[in-house]
């Protein structure tokens, strides 16, 4: 994100507390997908990521005249979807873990035999990163999907620097076990 969309986007939070639809608007078709994402793979129910986007930028609505701007924006949301998706999943009585993930993006200049390999190469990621903790998935997810630091994952899920640290590294760790066992080599075709 540039330093300029992170001024615009705290712009636009100014605005929506002021009550400005069309600063909502601007703000929802930017942060939407990135919110519905990250709420799917956190509930792993796509209605329950669509409803997280309905509750995540309501509370934007009516939460707006008290960001504070000590993060980013889209940090901000991350952290109200987290909060969400974690008391809809306990609300939730029947949760079960489901195996699927975001359907992979292909390049369409890659010739056929390479967007099959790498779909496959994706759909055994996916299912290695089941294989790991919530905790672990989570700051995964966080890290390499949303391209959050170490601050702002820590700041997003509400535990210390060093904690995110060692749960990316043994999420590292345990990932690459995972995939070494199911015969995927490092890289990527």
């Amino acid at each position: 994100m540039s330093v300029t969309q992170a001024a615009t986007d705290e712009v636009l939070i100014a605005r929506i507390a002021q009550g400005d639809r069309l600063a909502m608007q601007v703000l929802y078709g930017r942060h939407h997908v990135r919110v519905y994402r990250f709420g799917l793979r956190l509930v792993r129910d796509e209605q329950t990521a669509e409803d997280l986007i309905s509750e995540v930028f309501l509370d934007v609505w009516r939460q707006a005249g008290k960001f504070e701007g000590r993060s980013a924006v889209s940090t901000w949301l991350l952290a109200i979807t987290r909060y969400k998706a974690l008391s809809a999943l306990r609300r939730r009585k029947d949760f079960e873990l489901d195996d699927e993930a975001a359907n992979a993006i292909e390049d369409s200049s890659d010739d056929p035999e390479t967007v099959v390999q790498k779909k496959d190469t994706s759909e055994a990621l996916r299912e290695c990163l089941t294989g790991l903790s919530p905790d672990h998935r989570e700051i995964v997810d966080l890290v390499y999907y949303h391209e959050k630091s170490v601050e702002e994952v820590a700041e997003i899920v509400g535990i210390p620097e060093n904690t995110v640290k060692t749960r990316l590294f043994y999420a590292r760790k345990k990932l690459a076990e995972l995939l070494k066992a199911a015969g995927i080599e490092r890289g990527w075709p």
